[in-house]
């Protein structure tokens, strides 16, 4: 299944003046209220991380908006930010979409692919995928990674474009060669299914590995899939559950689904009902109908105790991964 949009927030921080020989809170503030932009950003990300002062979003939000007021376009992204967030501010989409509209208009390619992606979303906007694709394009014709994956998705769904595997490949491909790990994931389901390329098992397990090494859950998933099934690599059962216990670390729930299986048969693992029940248990609280049944059956298995200690470990497991985390 390919991925949905990549769509994750980061403050951007750019470097401290050139002639500055004491960067401290004061210098930056007496140049700040002096009506100095690039003075006014620092000193709102000094607020924002708590460096030199007492941490304070609202402060953050107040020196950036001076600045942002000036044209000064990454603390209009980084304000954007805080609406879209909530800090320092009410929650407020329109108003992070007016600010990241400004930056990105500015040319600023972080802002052009958070405002491509309020498109797609519909989120302050009204959904448009061709607006969210021109977004996309304008960040992605910069080398913006994200934007260059979220290209990729909108030709590979034909989302306001024609439908396009090759030149979907092709932004995926660039962003992949920057690391981009969800764009390594979709590249090799592209290599898997012979879409927009030919179809090539152990170039797919190549960029799933990519992916897989950087702690992405869904390469993990595919990549044990490879070795469950040996495409593109030598059939091995151990190495399936290597990856598959990764991902179902992470909340994952098909590996753990797949987790819980191979605990059940004894494959790749000692048989093990209480671990298969923990397992198919997690997944099947994710909504997994099939986990539940699975749960199901693996209980009847089971004695009292048994189900009990597989609760506990559910329990458990659930406890120390707080959604979010």
């Amino acid at each position: 299944m390919m991925r949905t949009l990549l769509f994750a927030l980061a403050l951007v921080v750019i470097p401290v003046a050139a002639d500055a020989q004491n960067p401290s809170a004061d210098y930056w503030r007496a140049r700040a209220e002096e009506g100095e932009a690039i003075a006014q950003y620092n000193l709102g990300v000094m607020y924002a991380d708590g460096r030199g002062v007492p941490q304070d979003d609202a402060e953050a939000v107040r020196w950036w908006r001076l600045a942002a007021e000036q044209g000064f376009a990454v603390a209009q992204y980084n304000l954007g930010n805080m609406y879209a967030d909530g800090r320092g501010v009410p929650q407020d989409d329109a108003e992070a979409v007016r600010w990241w509209r400004l930056a990105a208009e500015r040319g600023l390619a972080v802002a052009q692919y958070f405002l491509g992606a309020m498109y797609a979303n519909g989120d302050g906007v009204p959904e448009d995928d061709t607006e969210a694709v021109r977004w996309f394009r304008l960040a992605a014709e910069q080398g913006h990674a994200g934007a260059q994956t979220n290209l990729g998705i909108m030709y590979s769904n034909g989302r306001g474009v024609p439908e396009d595997a090759v030149e979907a490949v092709r932004w995926y491909r660039l962003a992949a060669a920057q690391g981009g790990a969800y764009a390594q994931t979709n590249l090799g389901f592209m290599y898997r299914d012979g879409r927009g390329v030919p179809q090539d098992y152990a170039e797919a397990v190549r960029w799933y590995r990519l992916a897989a090494e950087q702690g992405d859950p869904e390469a993990q998933f595919d990549l044990g899939l490879m070795y469950v099934r040996g495409r593109g690599v030598p059939q091995d059962d151990v190495e399936a559950v290597r990856w598959w216990r990764l991902a179902a670390e992470q909340g994952y729930a098909n590996s753990q689904f797949n987790l819980g299986r191979m605990y059940f048969l004894g494959t790749g693992v000692p048989e093990d009902y209480v671990l298969a029940y923990m397992w198919a248990n997690l997944a099947a609280a994710q909504g997994d109908e099939v986990a539940q049944e699975n749960k199901d059956i693996i209980e009847q298995q089971m004695t009292r105790e048994q189900i009990a200690e597989a609760q506990r470990l559910s329990r458990e497991w659930v406890a120390a991964h707080p959604p979010g985390n």
